[in-house]
């Protein structure tokens, strides 16, 4: 699959190294531009219908995040191009869909645009098609702890698990509970039925999307109406779970 992308990097050299790895090692990535700047990166997002950016982090008059910030409804993949390891918890926040240290890693560098391009292959394959879940299990109980005692809930009623600390906030159709239990023990205890984890904040009941939508990580809607973001690492495992 080929992949539309730009290169957005203030050092002349580092876009000369990265471009000839893309073409040596990454035939697959078609680059449509490059920029030195924000305003020149901005220009090229609004020109090109692209599959991938490869961003770095620190430029001058800002850095990527300041960039993203301006584009609110990308639906591109991002990775992230920079020579300081302390910007990685930033990423992954800002949804970018690889990391890559300077100097760049060959191996890594091929990685992580066969990570965008899957990712890419399943969305297409996904487009336009009557979705089925792998995930048909929905019949079962659960039991919630309560100070006096406990709840029993239909695991079908659930239509997703936010986390709140060491607290989860359970939504059902009409209703929200809190319960003194993280997502983890929840995203175990649901594990052989049709939840799937989505984002670190969440949990959701695969039975109950009803639209998927791309941008940023992307993000799913639910039967209910409500949106929830999908980060970026766990995207490609989500839109597995469909076919």
């Amino acid at each position: 699959m080929k992949l539309n992308a730009i290169l957005v990097e203030d050092e002349a050299n580092s876009r000369e190294i990265l471009r000839n790895y893309l073409d040596k090692y990454c035939p697959n990535v078609v680059l449509k531009g490059e920029a030195a700047t924000i305003k020149e990166g901005l220009e090229l997002i609004r020109k090109h219908d692209l599959d991938l950016i490869f961003l770095d982090v620190e430029m001058p008059f800002g850095n990527a995040f300041d960039l993203l910030d301006q584009v609110p409804n990308r639906t591109f993949e991002t990775i992230f191009v920079t020579a300081y390891n302390h910007y990685a918890m930033d990423a992954l926040n800002s949804h970018a869909a690889y990391y890559l240290m300077k100097p760049i890693n060959i191996d890594e560098l091929v990685k992580g645009v066969e990570h965008v391009e899957g990712i890419r292959i399943k969305e297409s394959a996904l487009e336009g098609k009557v979705l089925t879940s792998n995930f048909s299990t929905t019949e079962g109980k659960i039991t919630i702890p309560q100070q006096d005692g406990f709840q029993v809930l239909e695991v079908s009623d659930i239509q997703y698990c936010k986390a709140d600390d060491n607290y989860t906030e359970i939504y059902l159709r009409d209703k929200r509970i809190v319960v003194s239990k993280t997502l983890k023990y929840f995203e175990e205890a649901l594990s052989e039925f049709s939840f799937v984890r989505i984002h670190k904040s969440y949990l959701v009941n695969l039975n109950e999307i009803v639209k998927y939508k791309k941008g940023k990580g992307g993000s799913v809607v639910l039967s209910i109406g409500k949106e929830l973001s999908v980060s970026a690492t766990k995207k490609a495992n989500l839109l597995s779970h469909f076919q």
